[in-house]
C-alpha cells in the first residue's frame, strides 16, 4: 500500500492535524508533501522542519502535479470558493469544522464535487459512522428503543482569551462562539440521530473571556420529529476534563449514555451505557467501551475513499448542510434574542 502525497493549506490549525498524520498509524495512508501559509515565515518553518516544499500561494501548491490530495484547514468563511479551486485542479480534500458558514454555498460545492468525482471528507460529521454511533445504532436496533425524545449534550474547554482581531472576535463569523468552536460536533452528532432541525433557542454570557463573543452558552433545539435537545459549551470550566464530549440519548424505551471524557486523553476508550427494560419489566444495563469517537479525522476512511474514487453520497450532503442550517439559524437568535425559524 503506497501513501498518497497531501498537502497542508492553513498552518495555524493545520499544524494539528500535521502532527496527527505523522503517527505511526497514519503513515500508511498519507505522506506530507508540501505546506502552505500566508505567513512565509510560518511556511518556510514548518517545510525546513518536515524537509518539505513550502508555498505561499495556494495556486502554486495545486499547480503540483505530485500532489494529488490537499489538508485544507483555513477558516470556514468562504471555504467554499476554495474547494472550488482545489476541486478545479484535480484534487481530493480533507477539511475540518465547520465545512462553510453558507449553507447554500456548501450544498453547491458539495453537488460539485459530485459532479466531478472528487472526494471531499472532514471530522464532523465524517461520512462514515464512527464506532460509537455504530454501537447507537446497534443498540436502538437490538432493544427496540422507538423515537427519539430528547438530548442533552456538553462540551467544555477552560480559555481565558483576550481579543485579537482574528474571526474568532466577530459574532457574524462566530456565532455563539463556544457552541461553534466547541459545540458543532454534537450539532453534527444530533442531526445524525435526529434528523433535521426546526428551531432553535440561544443563552449565553461572557464570564472570563475579553473577546467581544461569549465564552459560555447554552443552544436549546427542536427537531422536526419533536424530539428536544439542549447543548451546552464553555470556554469557562477548568475541572482537568479539557474538551470534554458526553451525550445523554433519550429513547422511547431507553436511555444511552455516551462519555468521552477529555479528549486530551488520546486512545482512552469512549465509554457508552444503555439502560432499558426487558421482559416483565426488568432493567437491563449494557456497557460498552469503543475504541473511537465521532468527531474524529478518519484517515483510513479518507485513504480508501480516494483509491476507489467515492465522491460524497446524497444522505450525507443532506446531513451536513441540515447541521450547517441549525449553526446559521443559532446565529439569528443571537442577534434578535428569541426563536429563530431552521430554515
Amino acid at each position: 500500500m503506497r501513501p498518497f502525497a497531501i498537502g497542508i493549506i492553513g498552518l495555524n490549525f493545520g499544524k494539528h492535524l500535521i502532527a496527527e498524520l505523522l503517527l505511526p498509524e497514519n503513515r500508511a495512508f498519507f505522506r506530507i508533501a508540501a505546506v502552505c501559509d500566508l505567513d512565509r515565515d510560518k511556511a518556510e518553518t514548518m517545510g525546513k522542519q518536515l524537509g518539505v516544499k513550502a508555498y505561499t500561494d495556494i495556486d502554486s501548491l495545486l499547480a503540483d502535479r505530485d500532489i494529488p490530495v490537499i489538508g485544507l484547514f483555513t477558516g470556514p468563511n468562504g471555504r467554499a470558493a476554495l474547494l472550488r479551486r482545489i476541486f478545479l485542479a484535480g484534487k481530493d480534500v480533507m477539511t475540518t469544522k465547520p465545512f462553510e458558514v453558507d449553507p447554500e454555498e456548501a450544498a453547491a460545492i458539495l453537488r460539485e464535487a459530485v459532479r466531478r468525482k472528487r472526494v471531499v471528507h472532514l471530522n464532523s460529521p465524517a461520512p462514515g459512522l464512527s464506532p460509537d454511533f455504530e454501537q447507537i445504532a446497534r443498540w436502538r436496533q437490538r432493544f427496540n428503543l422507538g423515537r427519539p425524545i430528547a438530548a442533552r449534550a456538553e462540551a467544555w474547554a477552560s480559555y481565558r482569551e483576550k481579543a485579537d482581531g482574528t474571526w474568532y472576535d466577530d459574532p457574524g463569523r462566530c456565532p455563539v462562539a463556544p457552541v461553534f468552536r466547541l459545540g458543532i460536533y454534537l450539532i453534527n452528532d444530533l442531526i445524525r440521530l435526529f434528523g433535521p432541525a426546526q428551531q432553535v433557542q440561544v443563552i449565553h454570557s461572557r464570564l472570563s473571556t475579553r473577546r467581544p463573543t461569549p465564552d459560555n452558552a447554552q443552544l436549546g433545539i427542536l427537531f422536526k420529529n419533536g424530539a428536544l435537545a439542549n447543548i451546552y459549551a464553555s470556554f469557562c470550566i477548568d475541572d482537568t476534563q479539557e474538551y470534554r464530549n458526553s451525550l445523554t440519548l433519550n429513547f422511547e424505551r431507553g436511555t444511552i449514555y455516551r462519555d468521552v471524557g477529555s479528549l486530551a486523553a488520546k486512545g482512552k476508550p469512549v465509554q457508552l451505557e444503555l439502560i432499558t427494560k426487558g421482559a416483565a419489566g426488568r432493567r437491563i444495563v449494557t456497557r460498552k467501551a469503543v475504541a473511537s469517537r465521532s468527531g474524529v479525522y478518519q484517515w483510513p476512511a479518507f485513504y480508501r475513499a480516494v483509491q476507489r474514487r467515492k465522491p460524497p453520497t446524497a444522505a450525507f450532503i443532506r446531513e451536513l448542510v441540515d447541521g450547517l442550517r441549525v449553526i446559521t439559524a443559532m446565529s439569528r437568535a443571537e442577534q434578535s434574542a428569541s426563536t429563530a425559524e431552521v430554515v
